[in-house]
């Protein structure tokens, strides 16, 4: 497999879509920033955003344990012949970066990844949430990337920069190889009844609060 990269870089702030007084629910207005477009040449890296990102809903999206999104661009091809939608664009997810050459199953929650020169640090697997549903209006799209895995991850910034299309995605420290994202995937929505393994998640460096908090809580 070839180095992994940054295929593309997307960025894009929260603006409303939809039309007033529509009768089809998917049809009315919504704010959100999912929508992410292409940026050409270096992009700005803070601690909480991409520079010209941002989210409409900051209770459960974004801040510092989810300031980057990153999701597979292998996983393209998959998408587009499960959907019937050829020619899906990077940031169809909603992610910030597209990276090729990895997987799930290639990331290690508590990584810290190098790219131009920011760095990162992998802190939870993405929760796909309704927003990806009425962004491609199918419904059952955020259950569909449940069960497929394809999850992507979210990345805190430990250092800031600029990065751009075309750079390494270089890993630097995993100091959690057993914890791959796939596997922490799995633990929140498949294993819910193993107190065990939601603990042992929980303890996990580098793993997100929010997910602590709400694996503590269901492990009782």
């Amino acid at each position: 497999m070839p180095a992994p990269f940054v295929q593309s870089v997307q960025v894009g702030l929260p603006r409303f879509h939809g039309v007033a007084g529509a009768a089809d629910p998917l049809d009315r207005p919504w704010a959100t920033g999912f929508f992410k477009e292409p940026v050409a040449g270096p992009v700005g890296v803070t601690m909480t955003n991409l520079a010209g990102d941002g989210q409409a809903d900051l209770a459960n999206h974004g801040g510092p344990d989810k300031a980057v999104l990153a999701y597979c661009a292998d996983h393209f091809d998959a998408w587009a012949a499960e959907l019937g939608r050829p020619g899906l664009p990077p940031g169809a997810f909603g992610e910030n970066l597209t990276v090729a050459g990895l997987t799930e199953t290639g990331v290690c929650v508590g990584d810290v990844w190098r790219c131009g020169t920011a760095a990162f640090e992998v802190s939870q697997p993405r929760q796909p949430c309704w927003k990806l549903a009425r962004r491609w209006r199918i419904k059952d799209l955020p259950a569909r990337v449940v069960k497929s895995g394809r999850c992507g991850w979210y990345l805190r910034v430990l250092g800031e920069g600029t990065l751009e299309a075309g750079d390494a995605y270089e890993l630097a420290a995993r100091p959690n190889p057993d914890w791959t994202v796939r596997r922490a995937h799995e633990v929140m929505y498949f294993a819910k009844a193993d107190a065990a393994e939601s603990l042992a998640l929980a303890a996990v460096p580098g793993l997100s609060i929010s997910w602590r908090e709400e694996l503590r809580g269901r492990a009782g």
